[in-house]
């Protein structure tokens, strides 16, 4: 069994001004996303997990969705301040995703 890489990438990107998870930043509009998950291809992972929001789906399925070809599975789990493991409660003052 391959091992399965897990990225943490539900930021907002307020201080930063947009989603910088896409935003191209190599010499042919790779992103540092794009630098992660070739790595974890070349090291012989076989799946990749996009921690994201709901509210992000859109884009990172646009962007991601057949990018890796046969080569990765690609999948995506959704962060929410809403749902989480029984007795556990986000403070009324936590608005941004976990870890911003």
């Amino acid at each position: 069994m391959k091992p399965t890489l897990l990225i943490l990438a539900a930021g907002m990107g307020s201080r930063y001004g947009g989603l910088k998870q896409l935003d191209p930043l190599g010499p042919s509009g790779e992103t540092i996303l794009d630098y992660s998950v070739y790595d974890a291809i070349r090291a012989g992972f076989g799946k990749v997990v996009f921690i994201i929001r709901h509210e992000i789906e859109k884009e990172f399925r646009a962007f991601f969705d057949g990018r890796f070809g046969n080569r990765l599975k690609v999948e995506y789990v959704f962060q929410e301040l809403s749902n989480l493991p029984g007795g556990f409660k986000a403070p009324a003052s936590h608005t941004k995703p976990w870890g911003t």
